[in-house]
């Protein structure tokens, strides 16, 4: 979030036509709840395109940058590394911990699409499971940025917005951004 280090979050692996959906979930994840960019695969090239269009359309700042270098991305990272896991230490036995060390060093948040290799597990600061079991890297990443942001993700003002989302009770609104 701004005025903090760095969090990206890094796809690692995409299986075109089987992941397009989760992996563009990750992708709006990361934006909605407080990461600063996205990195996917290279061959993830609509996830791209569906998260930037959002971006522009319901605001910013968020980059996402598409790579062929999963591994060089993980090796020349120069802060510190969450990979998410179901095989991990408890999310809340570690979050303070990580929580402090963001406030020095960007973080990369690793979440995985198919089988991950085990360099990833070793490059890791740390390797993080929330509940581990296992369930949606979708549903691990909004609940590990939750813990990280402290729930102040979910104030955040968006810049450069075309329209806005009105919360209501029920039914749904969204108007020009410039009706505020």
């Amino acid at each position: 979030m701004q005025d903090e280090p760095e969090v990206a979050v890094l796809r690692y692996g995409h299986r075109p036509g089987r992941d397009d959906r989760m992996t563009t979930h990750v992708g709006l994840t990361a934006r909605a709840l407080g990461a600063d960019r996205v990195i996917f695969p290279d061959n993830a090239g609509h996830s791209q395109e569906t998260v930037e269009d959002i971006t522009g359309r319901f605001g910013g700042p968020f980059d996402v940058e598409l790579t062929e270098g999963l591994n060089g991305v993980i090796r020349n990272w120069t802060g510190k590394i969450v990979h998410l896991t179901m095989y991990g230490e408890r999310v809340q036995d570690v979050e303070e911990d990580i929580r402090e060390a963001h406030t020095e060093e960007p973080i990369l948040v690793v979440v995985g699409g198919e089988k991950v290799p085990f360099e990833v597990y070793d490059e890791a600061d740390w390797n993080v499971g929330v509940t581990n079991q296992p369930h949606s890297e979708v549903a691990g990443l909004a609940v590990f940025l939750d813990r990280l942001f402290d729930g102040r993700e979910l104030d955040r003002e968006w810049e450069d917005a075309e329209n806005r989302v009105v919360p209501m009770e029920t039914g749904k609104k969204v108007v020009p951004a410039e009706d505020e």
